[in-house]
């Protein structure tokens, strides 16, 4: 049986363009879901996925209807086939129960897994890069800046402000806060000058 599955966004969107699709392509039964592509829990589509059997064909109005991402895409069809499950899409024109639709998404699985590697080769070659200029990969440190550093240990050391509030205003956590005080060189320091200054 061809299954159907139908998404929108939001709820300002209409599935009508994609019902009347579906139903003239002969869905035997159509799922509905309002729902972001972003979004990794959708529902109605793992709904759809756990209702699908062996001989079954999910079929889709458009590729971006199933998939957040390329990969994502790649994975369910993939998962789809392993089931006996087959996949359409209508606008593309995508069948992979056709063996030209099996080539095009091998292409897909192809060019995702190239996109993977340029993106590990171009990482490891600014990390590369980096360490020849002698700066160091990783993030950046949120008390980086000596200035803000030093205002976080003066609000700390004054005693008037408490962590919530140093916190909040910095844009930093608890444990950046506690760490920065705790790395302070010789943390007796800063309390002796204060002590003196008074």
């Amino acid at each position: 049986m061809d299954v159907g599955y139908a998404r929108v966004s939001t709820g300002e969107q209409t599935l009508a363009l994609q019902l009347d699709a579906l139903a003239k392509a002969g869905c035997g039964r159509v799922f509905e879901e309002t729902a972001s592509g972003a979004k990794a829990d959708r529902p109605v589509l793992a709904e759809v996925l756990a209702y699908l059997r062996a001989g079954d064909t999910l079929v889709v109005w458009r590729l971006d209807r199933l998939g957040r991402s390329l990969g994502h895409l790649i994975a369910t069809v993939a998962e789809l086939a392993e089931r006996g499950i087959g996949f359409r899409s209508l606008t593309e024109q995508i069948d992979t129960t056709t063996s030209g639709g099996k080539l095009v998404f091998h292409v897909f699985g192809a060019l995702a897994e190239f996109e993977r590697d340029l993106v590990k080769e171009r990482t490891h070659a600014g990390l590369a890069a980096a360490r020849a200029r002698g700066r160091l990969g990783g993030r950046p440190k949120k008390l980086g800046d000596p200035k803000k550093l030093a205002l976080a240990r003066a609000l700390h050391d004054g005693g008037r402000t408490d962590i919530a509030t140093i916190c909040a205003t910095l844009g930093i956590s608890r444990a950046t806060l506690y760490r920065a005080l705790k790395e302070r060189p010789g943390a007796g320091g800063a309390t002796a000058t204060k002590d003196g200054a008074g």
